[in-house]
C-alpha cells in the first residue's frame, strides 16, 4: 500500500471572493494586542512586587501562591483538557518534593565506596568523613533535580495511569484518591527513605552562581514566578496545537474523538504523563523552600485545593487557573488571618464570645468548599472562561438559502486534489472492491445483532444500506470502524484486514465516518471540530508542539487553510460560525459541522449515517447534491439513509437490513419493489399472497 503523499495546502484556492470575505476574524489583532499588553502589564508587576513590598512575609505567602499556581497548570492538562478527573493529583507533588529532598539531604548515607567517585567528580555527592567510616552525602543541584523530578514524576504517572486510564467518570476518579492515599502513607511508612512522620529536614538550599538562598523568600519568588511563566508557555502552547485539540476532543466525547483518529490511550498517558511532570517540578520548588517534607503536606486536602483552584479560575484556561489558583492561596495566607484579626476586634467590641476566637484559616477546607458550590451555581466557566465570547452575526452572515447544485455551485472546479480526497491510499490503486465485508457477526451476550452479513462496495460508488430501526444498520458501521469487537467475519479494505483494528487505526487507512446522533465536540469551535477530523493527517507532537518550528507552524498554518476551505464548501451556513461553539448551533448546522470534519480527514471512503436525519425537503435535497459532487470527485460512500427519495436519487447499489440479517441487495429501482423489502418496512400483510 502506497505510502500517504502530504498534499500541499490548498490556500484559498478555487474560493470566491465573496465567501472568503465572509471568513471570521478569528482572534483579531486588537484582541491580540490587548491580550499581549496585559501579559506585559501582569508581568511587570509580578517583577517589581519584591522591590515595591519589601515584606519577607507577604514574599513567602506570593511564592507559596505561585507553587500552587504551577500545581493547577498541571492538573489543568489532565482535567481541564483531558476531561480526566484525578483527586490524587498531590501524590505527584509529593514524589518530586522527596526526590530532591532525599536527593540534597542527609537522610539517606551510603558506605562510601569508589562507586561514587564519578558523581562526586560531577559534584552529585561529596565524601564525608565519620568515626565509624567515610559515608556518601547527596548534594544534587537543585537546577538539575528541577527536570529530573519532573521526569521521575511523570515516569509515575505513565506507570498509575496505564492500567487505570481505560476508566472513565466515577471510576477513574476513585481509583486517582487511592493512589493519592498511597503515596504519603508509603512516606510515612519508609523511615529509612524519608524519615517517616518526622519528615526530611535539612534539605539543602538552592545555590546560583555562588548565592545560597538560604531561607531568604525573595529567590524562591523570582525562581517561582520562573516556573509558572514556562509552564504557562507550554500549557499555551500544547492547548493550541495537535495535541491540544486531541485532549479537547477526548474531554467532549471519547467516541468520537477515536473515530477522528485520536489514540485516546497514549493520549491519556501522555495528559497524565505531562501534568504529573508539571507536579513533579513543582515538588522540588516547594520543598526546597521549606527546606522540609512531610507526608502531612501531601494529603487528600491539597488535591481538593488544587482542583477548587481550577474550577474557581476556569476550567480549561490557562490563565484563569493561575489567577483562581492566586487569590485562593493569596486569601488563605493574607485575607483570612487579618479578616480573624478585624472579628476578633468586633467581638471584643460587642462583647461575643465566639467572634473573639474565630479562626477562619483553620475552616480553609470549609471555605473552599463553599467557593467551589457557588461557583458551579452562579458561574461554571469560572473567572476567566476557556472560551471567548464572539460577536453576533449580522443578518447577512444569518441569512441561508437552500439551494440545489452540490459543491460545484459553490466553488467552480475543485482543485487537483480536492480539499476533501484521500490521497490514493487505496481504491483505484487497489485489486478488487475497496470494501469488502464477509460473513459479519457481531454479538451482545445473547443478542445476534449482525448475522453473517456480506457486503462489497467498489471504488468511487455510492452504496446505500436501509432496512427498519434495529436492523443493525449503525452496528455494521460500528464494526466496520473498530468501535465494536468482530466475533466472527473478515472485514477487509483495499485488500488489507481491518476487523480487528482499533478505530483510530481504521481511519488511519481510510475510512472516516459521521454518526446517527451527531457527536461533535460540543465546546470546540466549528473550527477546531473540523482540525480535529485532519489529527490523523498531521505529523505535529508534543515536541514540536512545544518548540513550534518553522515545520510545525507552516503545519498548522497549512491545516488552518484547509479546514477553512472545507467549511467555505458549505458557503454561508459553516463559515461566518467558524469561531463559534459547536453547541449553539442548529441542528442541520451540526449535521453540515460533522460532515465538514469528515472531509477533513481526507476519506478514501466515507460512512454517512442518516445524513438528512432532521432536515426538511429543501434542505435535505441540498445535502443530496452535496453527496452527489463528493461522489463525482471520486469519493467513495456508504451511506445509511431511511428516505427512500434520497437512497434513490443517491445510490448505484442497495443493501437492505432486517434484525441483522441481509434480506435483499441490488438497484434501487428493484429493492424498492421487492417483495421481502416490503414485508420489512410495512409488515407481512402488507405484500399479497
Amino acid at each position: 500500500m502506497a505510502e500517504l503523499e502530504r498534499p500541499p495546502p490548498i490556500g484559498t484556492m478555487g474560493l470566491g471572493p465573496a465567501l472568503r470575505a465572509k471568513m471570521p476574524a478569528i482572534l483579531p489583532n486588537s484582541s491580540i494586542t490587548r491580550t499581549r499588553l496585559a501579559v506585559v502589564c501582569v508581568t511587570a508587576a509580578a517583577l517589581l512586587f519584591p522591590l515595591i513590598n519589601g515584606n519577607d512575609a507577604d514574599i513567602d505567602s506570593a511564592a507559596n501562591a505561585l507553587a500552587f499556581a504551577a500545581l493547577a497548570l498541571g492538573l489543568n492538562i489532565v482535567v481541564g483538557f483531558a476531561g480526566l478527573l484525578d483527586l490524587g493529583y498531590a501524590a505527584f507533588f509529593a514524589i518530586g518534593a522527596y526526590a530532591y529532598g532525599v536527593a540534597s539531604s542527609w537522610q539517606l548515607q551510603p558506605e562510601w565506596t569508589s562507586f561514587w567517585e564519578p558523581f562526586r567528580w560531577l559534584d552529585l555527592v561529596a565524601r564525608h568523613h565519620q568515626a565509624s567510616g567515610d559515608v556518601v552525602h547527596f548534594q544534587v543541584s537543585f537546577w538539575l533535580m528541577l527536570p529530573v523530578a519532573a521526569a521521575i514524576a511523570a515516569f509515575f504517572g505513565i506507570l498509575f495511569g496505564a492500567p487505570t486510564l481505560r476508566l472513565k467518570g466515577d471510576y477513574l476518579a476513585i481509583v486517582t484518591l487511592g493512589f493519592g492515599e498511597i503515596v504519603p502513607i508509603v512516606a510515612r511508612n519508609t523511615p529509612s527513605v524519608t524519615n517517616g512522620a518526622m519528615g526530611l529536614n535539612g534539605v539543602g538550599a538552592p545555590q546560583f552562581f555562588g548565592y545560597d538562598f538560604g531561607v531568604n523568600a525573595t529567590p524562591y519568588y523570582y525562581v517561582g514566578l520562573a516556573l509558572v511563566a514556562v509552564l504557562i508557555l507550554t500549557s499555551q502552547r500544547l492547548k493550541e496545537s495537535r495535541v491540544g485539540r486531541a485532549w479537547m476532543a477526548i474531554r467532549e466525547d471519547e467516541v468520537a474523538a477515536a473515530a477522528m483518529g485520536v489514540d485516546r490511550v497514549r493520549f491519556k498517558l501522555l495528559a497524565f504523563a505531562i501534568g504529573a511532570a508539571f507536579a513533579g517540578a513543582t515538588g522540588t520548588f516547594y520543598v526546597a523552600k521549606l527546606q522540609t517534607a512531610t507526608p502531612e503536606m501531601f494529603m487528600f486536602p491539597v488535591s481538593v485545593m488544587v482542583l477548587v483552584m481550577i474550577v474557581f479560575g476556569g476550567i480549561g484556561s490557562v490563565w484563569g487557573v493561575v489567577v483562581g489558583a492566586m487569590l485562593l492561596q493569596i486569601l488563605q495566607s493574607w485575607f483570612l488571618e487579618d479578616l480573624s484579626q478585624w472579628l476578633h476586634a468586633l467581638g471584643r467590641l460587642v462583647n461575643v464570645d465566639w467572634l473573639q476566637h474565630v479562626e477562619l484559616a483553620s475552616s480553609i477546607e470549609l471555605i473552599f468548599g463553599l467557593i467551589l458550590v457557588l461557583m458551579m451555581l452562579y458561574r461554571r466557566e469560572g473567572l476567566i472562561p476557556a472560551k471567548r465570547r464572539v460577536a453576533p452575526l449580522s443578518l447577512d452572515e444569518q441569512a441561508a438559502q437552500a439551494v440545489r447544485g452540490g459543491f460545484d455551485r459553490l466553488i467552480g472546479p475543485l482543485p487537483n486534489p480536492p480539499p476533501f480526497a484521500g490521497q490514493g491510499r487505496v481504491g483505484v490503486h487497489a485489486e478488487g472492491p475497496l470494501l469488502d465485508v464477509t460473513d459479519l457477526t457481531i454479538r451482545f451476550g445473547g443478542l445476534v445483532a449482525l448475522r453473517s452479513i456480506e457486503l462489497s462496495v467498489p471504488a468511487q460508488t455510492v452504496v446505500a444500506v436501509i432496512g427498519p430501526n434495529g436492523s443493525g444498520k449503525s452496528t455494521l458501521f460500528n464494526a466496520i470502524t473498530g468501535l465494536v469487537p468482530v466475533d466472527r467475519g473478515i472485514i477487509r479494505f483495499g485488500g488489507e484486514e481491518i476487523g480487528r483494528l482499533r478505530p483510530h487505526a481504521v481511519l488511519e487507512r481510510g475510512i472516516v465516518r459521521t454518526f446517527q446522533n451527531i457527536r461533535l465536540f460540543a465546546n470546540l469551535t466549528v473550527l477546531e471540530n473540523v482540525m480535529v477530523g485532519m489529527h490523523a493527517r498531521l505529523d505535529t507532537g508534543p515536541v514540536g508542539a512545544l518548540l513550534r518550528l518553522p515545520a510545525n507552524r507552516r503545519e498548522e498554518a497549512a491545516a488552518r487553510e484547509r479546514a477553512l476551505d472545507i467549511l467555505s464548501l458549505f458557503g454561508n451556513r459553516l463559515l461566518p460560525r467558524a469561531d463559534h461553539l459547536a453547541a449553539s448551533l442548529s441542528y442541520a448546522n451540526r449535521r453540515r459541522t460533522e460532515i465538514a470534519r469528515a472531509l477533513a480527514a481526507q476519506p478514501e471512503l466515507l460512512l454517512l449515517d442518516e445524513p438528512t436525519a432532521g432536515m426538511n425537503p429543501a434542505e435535505t435535497l441540498e445535502l443530496a447534491d452535496q453527496i452527489q459532487s463528493l461522489n463525482r470527485h471520486r469519493l467513495t460512500i456508504l451511506l445509511i439513509e431511511h428516505k427512500l427519495d434520497v437512497v434513490a436519487m443517491l445510490a448505484d447499489n442497495v443493501i437492505v437490513l432486517d434484525h441483522g440479517e441481509k434480506i435483499a441487495e441490488g438497484p434501487p429501482e428493484v429493492v424498492r419493489r421487492d417483495d421481502e423489502v416490503i414485508r420489512a418496512y410495512l409488515g407481512r400483510s402488507a405484500v399479497p399472497a
